[in-house]
C-alpha cells in the first residue's frame, strides 16, 4: 500500500489478524449482555440451557421499524441457543457492573449461577438487575457474517434503570466516562 506524502497522513498496510484485532482496540464500545431462554428438547431439537453472554457490538438500526442488532460468534458457548431462540434481552450495563460484564464473559461457567442477580421475565427471557436500560426483542432475522451470526431483534418492551455511566470496552480493559462539563 502506499502512504500520501503528508504530514500527519497514516501509513496504510496490509490487514493481518493480529493488526485487525489491534485496531479494534482503538474503537471504544458500549459493553451489553446479551440473554436468551433455555429451550426445551422435541423432536428435531435437543433442550437447550439458558444463554448469556457479553457483546460489545449492540447497535441501533433503524427506528421505522425499531431494530437493533448484536454479533454472536457461531462457535461460542451461547449460539446454540441463540441460535433458536424467538426472544432475547439486551441489557447495558452501567459503570458499576463490570463484575457482571467478566462473569458473562467467561466461558466455561455456569454464569446464571456465578451472578444471582437476575429473574425470569417474559417469554422465560432472563433479565439482569441493576443495568442502565433493557430491551426485550423478538428476534426478527439472523444473518451469517463470516464466522459471527448478525442477529436482528425487534424490541418489544424496554426499561430503563438506573441513571448511571455507561460501562465501555477500550483498549482490551473495561472503562467509562461522567457527565462532559459544558464550557458555556
Amino acid at each position: 500500500m502506499t502512504t500520501v506524502d503528508r504530514p500527519g497522513a497514516a501509513e496504510l498496510r496490509p490487514v493481518d489478524d493480529d493488526s485487525f484485532r489491534a485496531l479494534l482496540r482503538r474503537q471504544a464500545s458500549t459493553v451489553t449482555v446479551v440473554t436468551a431462554p433455555g429451550l426445551s428438547g422435541g423432536r428435531h431439537l435437543p433442550a437447550l440451557p439458558p444463554a448469556g453472554f457479553t457483546a460489545t457490538s449492540f447497535a441501533s438500526v433503524s427506528l421505522e421499524p425499531p431494530l437493533v442488532s448484536f454479533c454472536l460468534g457461531r462457535e461460542s458457548s451461547s449460539w446454540p441457543t441463540v441460535a433458536h431462540a424467538e426472544h432475547v434481552a439486551v441489557h447495558l450495563l452501567s459503570a458499576e457492573q463490570q463484575e457482571v460484564a467478566r462473569i458473562f464473559a467467561t466461558s466455561g461457567i455456569d454464569r446464571f449461577a456465578a451472578h444471582p442477580g437476575w429473574h425470569t421475565g417474559p417469554f422465560g427471557v432472563p433479565l439482569i438487575g441493576d443495568a442502565l436500560a433493557v430491551l426485550l426483542c423478538r428476534v426478527t432475522r439472523r444473518i451469517k457474517a463470516g464466522d459471527h451470526t448478525i442477529v436482528l431483534g425487534t424490541p418489544l418492551a424496554l426499561a430503563a434503570g438506573p441513571d448511571g455511566d455507561p460501562l465501555l470496552r477500550h483498549r482490551g480493559g473495561y472503562t467509562t466516562f461522567g457527565p462532559q462539563q459544558s464550557p458555556w
